[in-house]
């Protein structure tokens, strides 16, 4: 780590942490200019706030209205510090406007490998992406309407009127093909069935 001014790590580390809901990592302060002597005593006087293990918050940053996810996603880093967790399923729908339904619990896609155990108030699914599965939002992902309404087939907790719906809405808002959509319900039944019976 080079020697950075004080003025220079702080605008460093705010332009990090304004993307991210006011969050950053351990790492993201070291790059930013900041040892871990440096985090503690700003988490002391009150200039940072301690959010669990390497995780931390400036204050001065307005708290976002996807701040759990924003949270939850810098949770699941890996070794690497980049987020391996994405937004998805009931979450995803409520993020999307394709559903009326208030998850009681943040749903999120891990990799299989991942080992953490999941927080209060968070159901962790495990699975794979293809690049084209998810998209970039403001401090996390989140998964794209096509495979969120794949991930709400393949889910208990989504009742089928729901689907039927939100299917309905998102062909309706040009939010994914039909023909692409057609696609996917051949390898997912109760996706095959919400498609025919919305028509």
């Amino acid at each position: 780590m080079t020697y950075r001014s004080p003025k220079t790590a702080l605008r460093a580390l705010y332009l990090t942490a304004n993307g991210q809901g006011g969050y950053f990592t351990t790492k993201q302060a070291a790059t930013a200019g900041y040892t871990k002597q440096h985090v503690a005593y700003h988490v002391n006087v009150g200039n940072f706030t301690r959010i669990g293990h390497g995780l931390y918050r400036l204050p001065t940053i307005p708290v976002s209205e996807h701040d759990e996810f924003i949270r939850l996603s810098l949770w699941s880093r890996g070794r690497n510090d980049i987020p391996q967790a994405v937004v998805s399923h009931e979450s995803a729908l409520a993020l999307h406007e394709l559903s009326d339904l208030l998850p009681g619990k943040v749903h999120l896609t891990v990799p299989r490998t991942f080992r953490k155990r999941a927080p209060r108030g968070c159901a962790l699914h495990p699975g794979t992406f293809a690049p084209a599965d998810t998209a970039e939002s403001t401090g996390f992902r989140i998964t794209t309407p096509l495979r969120t309404l794949t991930d709400a087939a393949d889910s208990k907790s989504v009742p089928t009127e729901q689907l039927q719906q939100a299917i309905a809405d998102a062909i309706e808002r040009g939010l994914i093909r039909r023909s692409a959509l057609a696609a996917a319900a051949k390898k997912n039944i109760r996706l095959s069935n919400a498609l025919k019976r919305g028509r």
